[in-house]
Parts: structure tokens; sequence; C-alpha cells
């Protein structure tokens, strides 16, 4: 499902918000994606540039043996999908029931030719990814267990909205996915750092977590 809108640039916010009144109106278009549902596919053209409004969505490559690598999870407000190359190098999926919001990716383009505000938001997002794409690879690589799921719950905390507690919208199968680790070894992570004293668990599903100490998070994390 999807509806087709005008807006004025600065009513968009994040790279789009560096627009100024002198461009034309973008026309986007909202779409609607059910829990599961592929929103792009690998190697398919990276015409539009996208923006979660509403629920997350999943980044993911299929290796060669089956298995599941997830580069990173999109939240309300993140924009993702914009490629240096003519193609998308990941599937991206929705977590739960999601809403988000197109725009051509040319039209960004054109728009960062004549406006240096847009170009430097761009370029900003751009850092941003190649960021925790290294910060990504040297958690991968480097830490062990428990320190990648201490690493990722101090990550989902600083980027979802909840006072005090982190309402995780994936599922621990996602999350082994995103870390490298066994649904296994993640449960075991969870309930040792449950045990430490460094989390507590709400809900009977166990997706709302507090953080009863993000200092020994961090000492995990270090």
């Amino acid at each position: 499902m999807f509806a087709r809108v005008n807006v004025r640039p600065a009513d968009v916010p994040g790279i789009l918000g560096g627009l100024t009144a002198q461009h034309v109106n973008f026309v986007t278009s909202e779409f609607h994606y059910r829990k599961g549902a592929e929103i792009y596919g690998e190697k398919e053209p990276a015409d539009y540039v996208y923006q979660v409004i509403s629920g997350a969505v999943r980044s993911y490559k299929l290796l060669s043996d089956g298995r599941r690598q997830i580069g990173a999870f999109h939240l309300v407000g993140d924009i993702f999908g914009l490629e240096n190359a003519a193609t998308h190098r990941f599937t991206a999926e929705a977590v739960v029931d999601t809403n988000v919001r197109l725009i051509k990716r040319m039209s960004l383009e054109r728009g960062a030719h004549s406006d240096s505000a847009l170009a430097r938001n761009l370029l900003i997002m751009t850092t941003s990814n190649l960021q925790h794409a290294e910060d990504h690879m040297l958690l991968l690589g480097r830490k062990t267990a428990l320190e990648r799921v201490a690493a990722f719950l101090l990550e989902m905390d600083r980027r979802l909205t909840g006072v005090g507690v982190v309402a995780l919208p994936m599922c621990r199968r996602d999350i082994a996915d995103y870390l490298g680790l066994t649904l296994e070894t993640v449960s075991r992570a969870l309930s040792k750092l449950h045990a430490y004293g460094a989390l507590d668990f709400l809900g009977s599903n166990q997706r709302e977590i507090m953080l009863v100490d993000r200092g020994k998070l961090a000492q995990l994390d270090n």
C-alpha cells in the first residue's frame, strides 16, 4: 500500500531538511510494509532513498552457505538505501509492520549540486554509515559474544527513545544474525548479563529490556 504526497523540503527531516525553499518541492511516496516484507532486494536498481517513518528495517546479505548476515537496523527517522553504485548491496526487509517514505535518488543528487547544505548532510550521512560499518566489522572480528551483546544493547539504548527501557523491535534471531552469533549464544549472553545485574527483562517476550547498570555494559564494550 502507498500514498503519493507532495511535501516541502523543509518538512522532511534528516538529510532532506538541508534543502532551502528555493528548490522545487519534492514528490515522495509513503509505503506500508507488513512484517517480513521485502522493501528492495540485493542487486536491484537503487533508484530511491528511503526513510523509516514508523517500525524498523533490517539490511542483510545471504552468504554462500545460506547464512544471513544483517549489516544494519534502520529505526524511526533513519535514512537508508543511499548507494554509491547503481544497485543495492543489501536486501532490506521490514522487521515489524513498517511505514517508509521514498524519494527519488536522482532528485537528491540534483539538489546536492545546487545546495551546499544538502550536499553536506549527504556527506555526513555517508560518513556515518561508513563509521557504522567499520565499528560493526570491529565488533564481529575482535569482541567476545558477551561483549557483542553488551555493545548491541548500548547501541539500541542510544538509538531508541524509551526512557530507561530498550524496547527491541527485532527478535533474538535478528540479533544473532547482526552479531554473527547463534541464537543460543545470544540467549546465554543475555542471561549472563541479567545475572550480572546489568539488565532486567520486562514482559513475556523479553523484548523490553531495562538497562539496570549501563556502567557494567560499558565496561564490556571497551
